[in-house]
């Protein structure tokens, strides 16, 4: 009788004896746990352009670059994002999801954003841990550049976290977190794009916070824990 691989199978890699005995999930930010800070300025703003995120452009420096062009075309100022953000709140359901990874593993959050963004929403997390970028703000507000943790710096930091005789979980959603899924023992896509899902096949989908913890559940045990 032909039975069906496990979802997790292809990504495990079973070490035997040298197999990890301890667990870390990481997960993403935006579209993981709050909504995407980018699409909320362009609706507070009325600027469409500020809808294109790392689901469409790959390229974050590139995606960035379009961005503070078009932030310096319309005048806005870290304080016009800042009050946008601040009126933002997580994904329903988030809070709860997030307080229960952290009470059973060490839960990192990676994230492609810039602490100035992060900070006014992180209290309504519970503040977790999160590593992310820098921006670079003048006197007048204007953000002039911006100035990146680590290159790739999702993916390096897993595959520290390997290095340290860890399993991995990781959590994401756009194309900027797959190469965080691929170093992880293993990868879960929650609430994707089309077009994620169809150049990533390999990575179980998820729509729901409920489905997003029995995946990770699922990964936990396929990896012995």
């Amino acid at each position: 009788m032909n039975m069906m691989p496990h979802p997790f199978a292809e990504q495990v890699e079973v070490a035997g004896s040298q197999r990890a005995t301890m667990l870390a999930v990481c997960l993403d930010l935006e579209g993981i746990l709050v909504p995407e800070v980018w699409v909320n300025v362009a609706k507070q703003t009325g600027i469409e352009a500020l809808r294109r995120t790392t689901r469409d452009e790959p390229d974050y420096d590139r995606l960035m670059r379009y961005r503070l062009d078009i932030l310096d075309e319309n005048g806005i100022t870290i304080d016009d994002i800042t009050a946008v953000i601040e009126a933002m709140e997580p994904l329903e359901g988030s809070v709860g999801f997030l307080d229960s990874l952290e009470r059973r593993w060490p839960t990192l959050v990676l994230s492609d954003t810039f602490s100035q963004f992060a900070r006014p929403i992180m209290d309504k997390l519970g503040n977790p841990t999160l590593l992310c970028h820098t921006l670079v703000i003048e006197d007048s507000g204007r953000i002039s550049d911006w100035t990146i943790r680590l290159q790739d710096q999702k993916r390096r930091t897993v595959e520290a976290l390997r290095a340290m005789n860890l399993e991995v979980i990781a959590v994401g959603d756009s194309y900027n977190d797959t190469s965080m899924l691929a170093a992880a023992s293993a990868g879960i896509l929650f609430r994707p794009p089309d077009n994620v899902v169809e150049e990533f096949p390999q990575y179980p989908v998820t729509q729901d916070y409920h489905g997003l913890a029995a995946a990770i559940d699922e990964a936990a045990s396929a990896l012995g824990e």
